[in-house]
């Protein structure tokens, strides 16, 4: 056997057990999905601070993943070698929000079912996904949380300030409270009117309060 029959029967086999054909088709559809699962992400996102580039590595790893499943179902040998390979990768990013977790597993899902060939499967399921999470998040999503910084001067003013975001809010929650002399600081979580936020001017006008802040949170508070 020379040389040229081992190259023969280990790569130019190899590179026709893949069709260009069949990989345009699967990347012209990975996109797509992944497009699919991008605006679901950024139609459902409930956080504070919104990442672009999350929404982008989303689209990627749906990309990706289809390519990597065609190699290894095209050969056994790569297949071993690719789990080798890819076992001393370490993602050390920190998820900020579970939800990310599901679109991250639906993002590589999509790519393993449409390199098996399974068409139908993947775009149908896709679609039933995002109607679900288009329902059920933007559902619990009304009832967004906030915090309100106050700092006020003695607990007079701070029951008349408690007192006035009672009537104004659905919900208060003392998160925290911090004093010292002749300074108060509470960190209250509050659940807004229809997204009315203009009992914050009132209450930083009012006698005796320093400041008062309301911020838009996502979690739990660490206090």
């Amino acid at each position: 056997m020379t040389f040229q029959d081992i190259f023969k029967s280990s790569f130019l086999e190899n590179m026709t057990s893949v069709t260009l054909l069949d990989m345009a088709l699967a990347l012209v559809l990975a996109f797509a999905l992944g497009m699919f699962i991008f605006l679901i992400y950024k139609k459902t996102f409930a956080g504070v601070m919104y990442s672009s580039s999350f929404g982008v590595t989303l689209v990627a790893l749906t990309m990706i993943t289809t390519l990597v499943i065609l190699a290894v179902t095209s050969n056994v040998v790569l297949s071993l070698g690719m789990v080798g390979a890819l076992s001393i990768v370490r993602f050390r990013t920190a998820i900020k929000e579970p939800l990310d977790i599901a679109f991250l597993f639906w993002a590589i899902g999509v790519g393993i079912i449409l390199a098996a060939g399974m068409i139908p499967l993947a775009v149908i399921s896709s679609v039933c996904i995002g109607i679900i999470l288009l329902v059920f998040v933007n559902k619990s999503s009304n009832t967004h949380p906030y915090i309100v910084v106050l700092s006020c001067t003695g607990h007079d003013v701070e029951m008349k300030a408690k007192d006035f975001l009672s009537k104004n809010v659905t919900k208060t929650t003392i998160k925290s409270k911090s004093a010292v002399k002749g300074a108060i600081e509470l960190n209250i979580e509050v659940r807004l009117k229809d997204d009315d936020t203009d009992f914050i001017n009132i209450l930083s006008e009012m006698p005796g309060v320093n400041s008062a802040v309301i911020v838009s949170y996502n979690g739990d508070y660490m206090g």
